[in-house]
């Protein structure tokens, strides 16, 4: 069985695990990885730059796979199924997973960043968190973890058709909450610093309005809004500046979410915070209910994830193409793994 391991930053190892152990626990399923999407944690770890990462690790939590086996009281796939995978677990049940928030477990795992992920041929996982389709192809399939990124935070914000919607950030997970804000019938409004990437915005999800957050971006938004700021400010770029600055950026009474994290203080104006009477919300992770709920949405043609993959690498050309990936820049928006 091929592996693909990241043993420190920037230093792949290919090699042949002929110790893989096929032989399943009850409840197990025997994967074969088809399709990986690169995620910006494989890419801030390849720098060395992702937070709470320990090396060596094999990468990969966004998706698409085979069933082979199936371990005993598994009845939610069958052998040939192709599946999304929902790449965390808890090990244990504290208060969080017993008041279904299994997502803020003091024990999440996640494939690719606590635990080993997908980049090897074959893998063991708990078949419960697998979500079958009969009909998406492996792509879609690998794209269904990013887009319950932006899927949970939208229900975190909980968006009505009279909220106007301001996304900051048109990187993937942005660009899936801009999808599925605009389920909700609101009116949203992207942001980015990168011209291009508003451009590429545009074309794939069709949002009316977007602005460069290098300009007056208050005086931007007002003088789109009719002197109104937007309801409803959901950040997904981890940035500290612009996570800082999304409390300028909403109205009165308005709702705050931040998506990405960095490691720091957030830190604001109390008497400001008051003025306003703003409500700050974290999204973090996903549910298993937004899996399924996502692949019914593409299944039915109102979410269509394919527009986002740009670039493809095959996966035996993994240690040496990789890097290109950063020389890409606006080019990029979603690159994938191919087995």
């Amino acid at each position: 069985m091929k592996v693909i391991r990241l043993n420190e930053p920037g230093k792949w190892e290919s090699f042949e695990d002929s110790n893989f152990n096929k032989t399943l626990q009850d409840g197990e399923a025997l994967l074969k990885v088809k399709k990986i999407g690169v995620c910006g944690t494989d890419l801030h770890a390849f720098k060395g730059s992702q937070p709470f990462f320990n090396y060596p690790k094999i990468l990969g939590h966004e998706l698409a796979v085979e069933v082979i086996d199936i371990g005993k009281g598994v009845s939610n796939v069958k052998i040939g199924d192709l599946c999304a995978v929902e790449p965390y677990y808890n090990e244990g049940e504290n208060q969080a997973v017993r008041n279904g928030k299994p997502n803020c477990g003091d024990n999440l795992r996640v494939l690719g960043v606590h635990v080993d992920g997908g980049m090897q041929e074959y893998f063991k996982y708990p078949a419960k968190f697998l979500h079958a389709s009969s009909s998406l192809s492996e792509d879609q399939l690998a794209m269904i973890e990013p887009l319950a990124i932006g899927c949970h935070a939208v229900d975190r914000a909980q968006i009505s058709h009279t909220d106007i919607v301001l996304v900051i950030g048109t990187g993937p997970i942005g660009l899936g909450t801009i999808q599925f804000a605009q389920l909700t019938g609101a009116r949203v409004i992207a942001m980015d610093i990168d011209d291009d990437k508003l451009k590429k915005c545009k074309k794939i999800t069709k949002v009316k309005d977007t602005i460069n957050a290098l300009g007056d971006v208050e005086s931007t938004l007002t003088k789109l809004l009719n002197g109104d700021l937007p309801t409803i400010v959901l950040d997904a770029t981890g940035s500290e500046k612009s996570m800082m600055n999304t409390f300028k950026y909403a109205s009165a009474g308005g709702t705050i979410v931040f998506i990405g994290l960095f490691l720091g203080d957030v830190v604001f104006n109390d008497p400001y915070f008051h003025k306003k009477e703003l409500t700050l919300k974290a999204s973090r992770a996903a549910l298993s209910s937004d899996f399924s709920r996502i692949i019914r949405l593409i299944e039915s043609g109102k979410i269509d994830p394919s527009p986002f993959i740009t670039h493809r690498i095959k996966f035996d050309d993994v240690p040496t193409e990789f890097e290109k990936l950063y020389t890409y820049q606006g080019d990029l928006i979603k690159a994938v793994i191919e087995l």
